[in-house]
């Protein structure tokens, strides 16, 4: 059987980056160690932290009880809220968000000071978008839209020049679409797309992979929104795609008879578990 691994399959820079600080941080005598959140969608990676001492906090009234350690900011973002709380509470914390995170951020809090309607393009519960949201001046102009439907139903009460801006991990192609509906509206739009280009290289790395393969396998967290979205781009490509977390999720029943297989993973997938999944389907095939 042919095994072919896309390249760009794996953890991205900035998830790297936020998970290297994490362990950095324990190997440091300096208290406990509490991330805001998971620090990336997998599962896998938030259990082995655990089990060296890192705590995730969920919500503000957890965070402020954080002040017997440090405080590190995940990948995602958050909302400039987040910041002032530990800045007023005086607890230490490390910023781990992503670079492209981080300017999406500063993007719309300028523009929003600015008095344009803010649309992020993303899923509005994704805690990247939450963050972004919360960096908005003035939250009744600001827009979160995901759908056709969201975006032929947006209309604004008043006249206003506009801003659009995306999720750094949202489909590229459908960012695109929901833009030009949006443009038709006839508003005064300036358009950014805040998509990061490793996004886009591995959608499109996935795509062309999908394409040519009797069967796929996407590998990420179940909760991580870009593997989600890679699994949605094969799967059109390719009707015999599986979504799996680890090694033990790949039914190999589903791959028998076919000449040739893809696997490709999300940004926030450990090297570990790709090798394992491709090591395991060269070995039994």
């Amino acid at each position: 059987m042919k095994v072919i691994l896309a390249k760009s399959a794996g953890f991205c820079f900035g998830v790297r980056r936020a998970v290297e600080t994490v362990y950095e941080q324990t190997e440091l005598e300096s208290g406990k160690i509490y991330t805001y959140g998971p620090i990336i969608h997998n599962e896998e990676v938030v259990k082995d932290l655990e089990k060296k001492g890192v705590c995730v906090v969920e919500t503000p009234e957890e965070l402020q009880k954080c002040q017997d350690g440090t405080v590190i900011i995940r990948s995602h973002g958050v909302g400039k809220e987040i910041y002032d709380l530990l800045e007023d509470a005086k607890i230490s914390y490390v910023d781990a968000t992503c670079p492209f995170v981080r300017k999406i951020h500063q993007i719309v809090e300028r523009y929003s000071k600015e008095d344009f309607h803010v649309v992020i393009v993303g899923n509005e519960n994704h805690p990247e978008v939450e963050g972004i949201k919360g960096w908005s001046s003035n939250m009744a102009e600001t827009t979160v839209i995901s759908t056709v439907q969201e975006a032929q139903n947006f209309a604004l009460k008043s006249p206003k020049k506009v801003c659009i801006v995306a999720q750094t991990t949202f489909n590229n192609k459908k960012f695109k679409e929901l833009v030009e509906i949006l443009e038709k509206k006839g508003y005064d739009i300036i358009v950014l797309n805040t998509i990061c280009n490793a996004t886009q290289e591995r959608q499109a790395e996935a795509k062309e992979i999908a394409a040519k393969v009797d069967a796929m396998i996407v590998v990420g967290g179940k909760n991580s929104s870009n593997t989600q979205k890679l699994f949605e781009i094969c799967k059109k490509e390719c009707e015999n795609t599986c979504y799996i977390q680890t090694l033990k999720d790949l039914d190999l029943s589903k791959l028998w008879s076919i000449n040739s297989v893809g696997i490709t993973a999300g940004a926030s997938t450990p090297n570990k578990i790709i090798e394992e999944v491709q090591k395991n389907v060269r070995n039994e095939f």
